[in-house]
């Protein structure tokens, strides 16, 4: 199990790297992180969802997602309440601190997940979640030392040297943590280290000595992770990467309880996309010439936010102008006339108008559908996801977006919809711009120059560049020998 000092370590892509080297060494791995929290979730195999973090190191182990690897996922909704997934299901919302109450009732099916995955695998990689040191989280924790204790597996603890204060993490997480717990810990790992590996040398002997847990690697920062999908919305802090000689610009709101935003990683990898994250406080770029409206965990409120930011004027301003706008399942929803909410499950029943840039109308209600999909969208081909609550209907349907292949008795449907001029458009699919042919597709009707950019394939490349980095700085065989006990 590899845990860290503090949340954003490192983790979960230290986590992958290692899956897809064990894999290469012709090991049966499975990914598995026993509590996650995140509103970036993909659909698996088994009909659920877990966080997009382990569905990227299912794909690295070169297996396919299980709900089994995320048992336990918290999908944020407010500053202080989830909606609490279990083995891919919703099992309604709680406030955090009904959630401290609620976690010891959810180790079994924790437990229960993680027999499963030992069932099929030669070897677990366990990824914990946030810092090994809160210990005011410990009663009734299924999320670190709470696991590695009732499963009895070994912990590696992870520290952040680009952050500064490395030693101390490291060192101060052994002094806070119960005897009991830090017994668990069997070895350590520096991570993002820049510069001279000699520098630290004494710098990791120090932190040896003084916890008692054998160094097992100094890992150099690792540049091409932008590459790969990240988890965690603080990947949305970082400054958008400026590209002066960009073709294309597209401006995409960030709206509080934003979902699913890998859907713009694709569009980040083309040299001639600029995506422009737009922040509170600052106005849509008039000079945009595509807004995506992004997926949300709560359509309502984020839609009350955008509101707030004077965003819906900016928006309405860019339509007049000629400008195209792509809303994305819940960006989807805001563009219609209205969106209504009778069951509360977003928060007090209520109906509430939308931007009414489409002529549909979504009622928040039903089952959450989670299915991949494959179709055709302007005649040309894709693969993707849906995952959304509520059914979205109106004249705008009759101008859809997509055709959805046939699965089973369902059979072919229209998705989305387009309004009269073609320049707004909504659809529940996700993961439409990773799918190259519908990107291209894309990129073209906006003006961009051609594109060869297959981004699937970079990601997979990008992997097994990370597997080699990871053989060459960090002890594996010993870390094999630790989990073989």
């Amino acid at each position: 199990m590899f845990q860290g000092t503090g949340s954003d370590v490192g983790k979960s892509l230290l986590v992958a790297g290692l899956a897809r080297a064990f894999t290469l060494r012709g090991l049966e791995v499975r990914p598995f992180k026993p509590q996650n929290m995140s509103n970036n979730a993909a659909v698996t195999e088994d009909g659920g969802e877990i966080g997009r973090a382990q569905a990227l190191q299912a794909r690295a182990a070169r297996v396919a997602p299980s709900v089994h690897m995320n048992p336990v996922l918290l999908k944020p909704q407010s500053e202080i309440g989830a909606q609490v997934v279990v083995q891919g299901r919703s099992r309604g919302n709680a406030r955090a601190a009904d959630y401290q109450k609620l976690k010891p009732t959810l180790l079994a099916a924790v437990l229960e997940s993680y027999a499963h995955l030992r069932g099929q695998a030669d070897l677990v990689l366990v990824e914990g979640a946030g810092s090994a040191s809160e210990i005011n989280l410990r009663a009734g924790d299924i999320a670190n030392m709470g696991f590695a204790r009732a499963a009895n597996v070994p912990v590696i603890l992870i520290g952040d040297i680009d952050r500064g204060g490395v030693i101390a993490s490291l060192v101060g997480t052994k002094a806070v943590l119960p005897q009991e717990d830090a017994a668990m810990i069997r070895g350590f790992l520096v991570n993002r280290f820049r510069g001279d590996p000699a520098l630290f040398a004494a710098g990791m002997d120090e932190i040896a000595a003084r916890t008692g847990w054998p160094a097992l690697g100094l890992i150099p920062f690792f540049p091409d992770a932008r590459r790969l999908p990240a988890e965690d919305a603080l990947a949305l802090d970082a400054a958008t990467l400026a590209k002066p000689q960009a073709k294309l610009r597209i401006a995409v709101p960030l709206l509080p309880r934003i979902a699913n935003f890998d859907d713009l990683d694709p569009l980040d990898a083309e040299p001639s996309v600029e995506v422009i994250r737009v922040r509170p406080g600052t106005p849509l770029p008039a000079d945009a010439d595509l807004v995506i409206l992004p997926g949300s965990k709560t359509t309502i409120p984020d839609l009350a936010d955008f509101r707030a930011e004077g965003w819906d004027i900016d928006l309405f301003a860019h339509v007049r102008r000629g400008g195209r706008v792509l809303g994305l399942c819940g960006g989807y929803q805001m563009l219609g006339r209205s969106i209504a909410d009778p069951d509360g499950i977003e928060g007090p029943p209520a109906t509430v108008p939308g931007l009414g840039l489409l002529e549909v109308d979504t009622v928040l209600a039903g089952e959450k559908r989670l299915v991949a999909v494959t179709g055709t969208a302007d005649g040309v081909p894709f693969s993707g996801y849906e995952m959304h609550m509520g059914v979205t209907e109106g004249r705008g349907r009759a101008r859809p977006f997509a055709v959805i292949d046939g699965a089973g008795a369902e059979g072919a449907r229209d998705e989305g919809a387009i309004s009269p001029d073609g320049r707004v458009i909504g659809t529940y699919a996700h993961g439409l711009f990773a799918d190259d042919r519908q990107r291209r597709h894309w990129l073209a009707r906006l003006g961009a120059p051609p594109s060869d950019l297959a981004y699937e394939a970079g990601v997979e490349a990008t992997l097994d560049a990370l597997a080699a980095h990871l053989e060459r700085h960090v002890d594996l065989d010993r870390l094999l020998a630790i989990a073989r006990g």
